[in-house]
């Protein structure tokens, strides 16, 4: 039996959807990897996927979320190691399968270490204005993919 999904509280809402679009950027990675597409074209998608998205939605989550547990929590002290490690992956100059790997691996980690444990203990213990300084900082915009050079196809 699978289990159910996760509720997420509105304020949470828009962050998980970022989660599900990091979770496909893995899926690409995997996906172009295996094909053998040329390094440089997946280190081109996924730049641009840090530069536009990730980077943006790391500050949210360190200066708005990951606060309310306060960062001697061993779950944000987690969440912030990860975030500088994959900071450092992603900002790797060279077109590196292994490090491709490596970030799809970690990526897809810590995006599920972030739903599956510290997002649900945030949502708990979180107060109505802290849902609300997240829900007034978080902007909602649609996701609009590159789709300039599809190597996932």
């Amino acid at each position: 039996m699978a289990p159910s999904p996760i509720k997420r509280h509105s304020a949470l809402q828009g962050v998980s959807r970022e989660h599900h679009h990091g979770l496909l950027l893995c899926w690409k990675i995997r996906t172009g990897l295996s094909k053998k597409v040329e390094p440089e074209r997946i280190k081109t998608y996924m730049d641009w996927f840090y530069d536009t998205y990730l980077c943006n939605h790391f500050e949210l989550e360190e200066t708005f979320i990951f606060p309310i547990l306060g960062k001697e929590h061993p779950w944000v002290k987690k969440a912030l190691t990860d975030h500088r490690r994959l900071t450092r992956l992603f900002s790797s100059p060279i077109s590196d399968i292994r490090i491709m790997g490596q970030i799809e691996e970690e990526l897809e980690a810590h995006i599920r270490f972030e739903e599956r444990q510290l997002f649900n203990h945030i949502q708990q213990v979180a107060n109505k204005a802290q849902l609300e300084t997240i829900e007034k900082h978080h902007k909602h915009e649609k996701f609009n993919d590159n789709t300039h050079d599809p190597f996932w196809n």
